[in-house]
């Protein structure tokens, strides 16, 4: 019988290998390309817009309200796959499967309402100014 620990070797063996394989590429990298070291290369570089004023300036509110609203939409989309997962299995937790359908209709009815009163409020429409938010 295998001790139980020889059953990591595959784990810590798979590990080794993508540490050694990154360093490899690291340092042929480094043997096979040129390096000059220029001022424009040493810049801070940040989606192609070169860095002007404080980092501490402020941002409209507009960008946390999307970010709120993807992670709730994400989260909402969490909630719908274990019920995908389990949906054939369904009859023998609650004795029906229209029950966990119409469940989830439910479900995807508030997600709808949600999703149409922030389309009417207008959250994620961004070619008007709205002082209002």
């Amino acid at each position: 019988m295998i001790p139980y620990q020889w059953q990591y070797l595959p784990l810590l063996m798979q590990v080794v290998f993508a540490i050694l394989l990154g360093a490899g590429m690291v340092t042929a990298s480094w043997f096979v390309g040129r390096h000059r070291n220029t001022e424009v290369k040493l810049d801070p570089y940040e989606c192609g817009i070169p860095a002007v004023g404080n980092a501490r300036g402020r941002f409209s509110v507009r960008f946390y309200l999307v970010a709120v609203l993807f992670i709730l939409f994400d989260v909402e989309a969490v909630f719908m796959m274990p019920w995908a997962v389990i949906y054939r299995q369904l009859p023998k937790i609650t004795g029906s499967r229209l029950f966990g359908f119409w469940e989830m209709l439910v479900y995807l009815g508030f997600v709808a309402v949600g999703l149409y009163y922030i389309v009417r409020k207008g959250i994620l429409n961004w070619s008007q100014d709205r002082a209002d938010l």
